[in-house]
């Protein structure tokens, strides 16, 4: 669970980053946001993957297997 939670939270930062840099006409395809030829930033799209970036890290630091030590 750890491990999933961080690697969402990576995925996530990874995609709030492509928004927050590229313009609608150059996203990928596949990318919610796509607009052909067109110039405008999804801000909102990379505020809201940064804060589920944001709230999977810490959902993978406080949930999950921990380690007792004697």
């Amino acid at each position: 669970m750890k491990m999933f939670a961080f690697l969402l939270a990576i995925i996530c930062a990874v995609v709030a980053v492509m928004y927050y840099t590229t313009a609608a006409g150059s996203l990928p395809n596949f990318m919610p946001g796509y607009i052909p030829g067109s110039q405008h930033m999804h801000m909102k799209h990379a505020i809201i993957a940064a804060i589920a970036a944001i709230i999977l890290f810490v959902l993978g630091l406080f949930v999950g297997r921990s380690r007792k030590v004697a």
